[in-house]
């Protein structure tokens, strides 16, 4: 990539972060729309999970095979190809006419998806050579992703509230056309020296492993967690998993380098972000259904409540950026993790008479932790790595953080449908018990079942 100006290189960061908007909000707004797109649908619980990890899975899947793609074919085209499959996903997914429609217009939006982060990404790293620069450049990015996944039920809440739930797609249209505009205005190609080959045995590993385990935790609750059909798609994570193992250390150019994994600060922060995102995308799913389904609010008030965690992530991020820049990643971490438990534990607190500034606070505290943690894993992850392969580098990172929200919508949905089923089945025995004793009394007096009259 030629030498850019500075006023240059952040307008190529303002437009690199106004595609990671979109799919971060994508990722949260329709949040807040699952209680009215269940009703419209009559969808059950696990129906609003594949809603949400149709895309998440997707994008999970194909995050490293954009990214080599894009540092092979040429960064630029790769991004404004994205972003059309993006908005064409937004606007089918508009126009969906039952639940199976919208899962798979979901899945054709995160294809497009798959492409922005992780090339967007490249894009920054090698604009931004200098070190401190780029921290302070990632210090941006992991703001306005932070900021997108907290901002999406509140977007979405006021489109609910005034359009229906289809709305919440439609915000990405005019914002996806004016990023192709503005890519192909200002964003200059740019290529690896030497790219990753295609991995095909490794990409279909990666789906097997990644959808066989989302099914199955997703499924489990309504099949039965020892069925056949549950415990067949554990098996088939079980061998992908050993398979990508043993297959990818022997290929030349590897769909995941292994050997990345030695290095202990790589893997820390690809646990820290599968862990962080699990955390936040199970908080997001369940607190929706909370605030509408049990406390009663409109999906606007159900946003609304979640701007203190908005907030809290829009101002830790970029503090998270400037500590990086001065003293690396230990810091930030430590208040990451120490913001997310906390938050956490107010929240286990939960009923359905807290206090609303209970439940301020404690989305506040978590919004703190989850603002701290995204540069420190995103500069991990792509600082120890040649800038050639930045694609791959950010494209590792970013599938982590997909990785962790699918498998949070995945487990806490699954949670609250076995839950369900478990009052659901409490409720049939009461009514039954009930029946046998108001039978038994009836008896006890001298009256006999109406089968007897008959």
């Amino acid at each position: 990539m030629p030498e850019l100006s500075r006023q240059r290189r952040y307008l190529v960061l303002a437009i690199c972060c106004l595609s990671l908007f979109i799919v971060g909000l994508d990722s949260t707004i329709v949040n807040v729309a699952l209680p009215d797109i269940g009703r419209t649908f009559r969808a059950p619980v696990s129906g609003l999970q594949w809603t949400i990890d149709a895309y998440t899975l997707v994008l999970a899947a194909l995050l490293m095979l954009s990214g080599s793609t894009a540092d092979r074919l040429g960064r630029r085209r790769v991004f404004q190809i994205g972003l059309t499959l993006f908005t064409i996903g937004s606007l089918l997914c508009s126009m969906a006419p039952g639940l199976g429609w919208l899962v798979a217009f979901r899945m054709l939006q995160a294809v497009g998806g798959s492409m922005l982060n992780p090339v967007a990404m490249s894009i920054i790293t090698n604009t931004f050579t200098r070190p401190a620069e780029r921290a302070r450049a990632i210090g941006v990015w992991g703001g306005v992703f932070g900021l997108s996944m907290a901002m999406g039920p509140v977007i979405g809440g006021a489109l609910v509230d005034s359009v229906g739930w289809r709305g919440v797609f439609w915000v990405n249209i005019p914002v996806g056309i004016a990023a192709i505009l503005l890519t192909a205005l200002f964003v200059p190609e740019s290529k690896a020296a030497r790219a990753r080959r295609f991995d095909p045995i490794g990409q279909i590993l990666i789906i097997a492993m990644l959808g066989s385990l989302t099914f199955g935790i997703i499924e489990g609750p309504a099949y039965g967690w020892g069925s056949a059909r549950i415990l067949a798609f554990f098996a088939v994570t079980v061998i992908a998993v050993i398979a990508f193992l043993r297959y990818e250390p022997r290929r030349a150019d590897p769909l995941i380098d292994i050997r990345f994994f030695r290095s202990l600060p790589f893997s820390g922060a690809t646990l820290t972000a599968v862990s962080a995102m699990s955390a936040l995308g199970g908080f997001l799913f369940l607190i929706t259904l909370y605030l509408q389904d049990v406390r009663g609010y409109r999906p606007l008030i159900a946003g609304l409540f979640l701007l203190p965690m908005a907030a809290a992530m829009a101002v830790s991020a970029p503090l998270a950026g400037r500590m990086l820049a001065r003293s690396g990643a230990r810091a930030p971490l430590l208040i990451a993790g120490a913001g997310i438990t906390a938050g956490g534990i107010l929240l286990t607190q939960l009923t359905n008479s807290s206090a609303p500034a209970y439940l301020v606070l404690a989305f506040f505290v978590f919004g703190i932790g989850m603002g701290f943690v995204n540069a420190p894993i995103t500069n991990s992850a792509v600082s120890g790595m040649p800038r050639s392969q930045a694609g791959v580098a950010s494209g590792i990172a970013s599938t982590s953080r997909q990785v962790g929200s699918s498998l949070g919508v995945a487990v806490m949905g699954s949670v609250l449908a076995a839950n369900l089923q478990r009052l659901d089945d409490g409720r049939v025995r009461g009514r039954d018990a009930a029946g046998m004793v108001d039978s038994r009394r009836r008896r006890s007096r001298g009256h006999r079942p109406r089968a007897d009259h008959d």
